[in-house]
């Protein structure tokens, strides 16, 4: 029997995340990735972190990074995760990170950090503040992942990219000195929602503050999220169904099967005589009550500040075990003297 459960553990994937603390948590968010994390422990060796040394490559107030990270560590219980059977911490407790990017650094060419295209973007939307962390964000995205000897990192379309310079400088390492890293892969999950914004039903549900009624944050109260919804977009016909030329609707049926884990046919069915102004109100009215378990638990975390920052200590206690190995291991190899 023992030797079953070892059999069965030794065939788990590590499965490791990072989500930035900065905006807002949105209803895209969560039915596009959060709401699935709190499963993935099931399967796999899972670890989630807050990547609060990532927030800082742009212009962001102490106070609110401070609230940012702490509200995005408790959601990340609330949606589910477990803090017993599953890894969650801040990413700066864990100092293994910022020292093992540095290593990292030293096994990453130039061209390839330029090549980078969110380096680009980001450079152009904040030309004041294009610091050398932004350009270097990538490798401590390689050493957050390497550091765990993740198998796996679910990310979307834009960090698939980074995900492979990790690959690269993994491989780099491991030819150079030996088989040190686990070469992850990156994967676009196929389980969530895409979700686009009520207002403009074209972009995406954004999680910044000034999105106004575009965007349904997970923490909104039941009253404004059913104020959004009934001011939702539409179009200028009547029928409740999808098509490319109903995005308005599309996107409020994707919702609705969403949150209710069926399918858009389905959802299409129960609404197939309703008018849009009844539709809407089913579809916020179904958002709210998906919401409401995890809202309650955030306020039950948030309302004990010891108690979460406990969670944070332990979180972070196991992380830095697994850290440290890794770190050690590079360090030898390399031939730093070890005492």
């Amino acid at each position: 029997m023992n030797e079953q459960i070892q059999q069965n553990a030794e065939k788990r994937k590590r499965v490791f995340s990072a989500i930035k603390p900065t905006g807002n948590p949105t209803l895209g968010n969560y039915l596009g990735a959060m709401k699935y994390w709190g499963d993935m422990g099931k399967t796999c060796d899972a670890l989630f972190a807050v990547a609060d040394l990532h927030a800082i490559t742009v212009a962001i107030e102490p106070k609110e990074l401070r609230e940012n990270s702490k509200r995005l560590f408790a959601l990340l219980i609330a949606v589910g995760i477990d803090p017993e059977r599953d890894t969650v911490f801040m990413q700066s407790h864990v100092t293994a990170h910022a020292e093992l990017s540095w290593l990292l650094n030293n096994y990453t060419m130039f061209g390839e950090a330029s090549r980078m295209t969110q380096f680009k973007d980001k450079s152009k939307k904040a030309p004041d503040n294009i610091n050398v962390g932004l350009f270097d964000y990538p490798v401590l995205m390689a050493a957050d992942i390497l550091l765990y000897q993740a198998d796996i990192v679910p990310v979307g379309e834009d960090q698939l990219q980074h995900v492979e310079l990790c690959r690269t400088i993994a491989n780099r390492f491991n030819n150079r000195y030996s088989p040190t890293f686990t070469v992850p892969v990156g994967k676009i999950p196929t389980y969530g929602a895409r979700i686009h914004s009520l207002s403009d039903p074209t972009a995406k549900m954004g999680k910044s503050e000034g999105e106004g009624d575009g965007t349904i944050f997970i923490l909104d109260t039941p009253d404004v999220i059913m104020r959004k919804f009934k001011r939702a977009v539409t179009d200028c016909d009547t029928k409740v169904k999808a098509g490319k030329d109903k995005a308005g609707i599309t996107n409020l049926l994707t919702i609705y099967a969403a949150v209710n884990d069926i399918t858009i046919e389905k959802a299409e069915s129960e609404f197939e005589s309703s008018s849009y102004a009844e539709f809407k109100t089913r579809v916020g009215e179904a958002t709210v009550e998906a919401l409401r378990p995890v809202r309650e638990k955030y306020e039950k975390l948030r309302s004990d500040d010891n108690a979460l920052c406990e969670l944070m200590k332990a979180g972070a206690s196991k992380a830095a075990y697994i850290a440290r190995k890794t770190l050690e291991k590079v360090y030898k190899k390399i031939g730093f003297v070890r005492v």
